[in-house]
């Protein structure tokens, strides 16, 4: 999968605490390849630096500054019970299934500690399953 995936797979809307969130405009299965988080490959200490939190980490000396509005997947939000992974491969994130995703149905996954701990923590995480709790 490349950036030229389908969009009309997706539709960005508003969601409840998060800005926006993408969401499944067809019904993907489990395991199936969703979308790439995409963005300009930049060494991880100038990444430390950056205010954005569109991020991605690869590695300790690559990160993904995933900023760019054609970033397409940049829209999907943290869930402490997703249905969406994110797996790196040859330095590119893809996002697969962890179930069947339905129709309509919001795209998320989990950022990991370290982001939750530092962006999400403090405000409590507003996802689906938790429900704001701090």
């Amino acid at each position: 999968m490349t950036q030229g995936y389908d969009k009309s797979n997706f539709v960005l809307r508003r969601t409840h605490g998060a800005g926006f969130g993408l969401y499944a405009a067809r019904t993907f299965a489990e395991g199936e390849p969703v979308i790439e988080y995409t963005g300009r490959h930049i060494p991880t200490r100038e990444a430390d630096k950056l205010k954005t939190r569109y991020l991605f980490e690869i590695d300790r000396h690559w990160t993904i500054d995933g900023s760019a509005r054609s970033n397409t997947a940049r829209y999907i939000n943290h869930s402490c019970d997703p249905n969406c992974e994110a797996l790196l491969e040859d330095g590119r994130v893809m996002l697969y299934a962890l179930r069947e995703i339905r129709a309509g149905e919001e795209l998320t996954f989990d950022y990991g500690e370290e982001y939750f701990d530092e962006f999400i923590r403090p405000k409590g995480c507003a996802c689906a399953h938790c429900g704001d709790r701090p």
